[in-house]
């Protein structure tokens, strides 16, 4: 399964949302959520988004997965190339990292934004406060 994950927030921090496709091999549309998450930082955003995509994923029975984040600094923190800092964000990227070894195999891929825009609009919507959640 592929899990394009993106978070967003509006003030950084501000209002903020978790977005989330998740897709098998084929393309097809298996779930998608936008999470509302209050105030919140766009890192925080992003690990969450993560987090609920891995969550669903494990919830379809996914054993490979490939998770897609326009986010580089995500994406380079999860695979080891660089160190998580800020204390707010190493509990979430422990979590992320339970998650991850639960599957058989799993790959962090960085996309370009424009790669990334069905998960950027559910992250929006979250923010917006319209909840999806299929």
């Amino acid at each position: 399964m592929t899990v394009a994950c993106d978070g967003a927030s509006r003030g950084n921090p501000g209002p903020a949302g978790a977005g989330v496709q998740i897709t098998d091999e084929s393309g097809i549309v298996l779930a998608e959520v936008a999470e509302g998450l209050g105030i919140a930082t766009n890192n925080v955003a992003e690990y969450t988004a993560v987090i609920r995509g891995l969550e669903r994923a494990s919830e379809l029975g996914a054993t490979d997965v490939l998770l897609r984040s326009d986010s580089q600094l995500l994406i380079n923190q999860l695979t080891g190339r660089y160190r998580v800092k800020s204390p707010h964000l190493q509990p979430l990227h422990r979590r992320v990292r339970q998650l991850a070894s639960a599957f058989g195999s799993i790959e962090f891929e960085h996309v370009r934004r424009e790669r990334n825009t069905e998960a950027d609009r559910l992250a929006n919507e979250g923010v917006d406060g319209t909840p999806t959640g299929r």
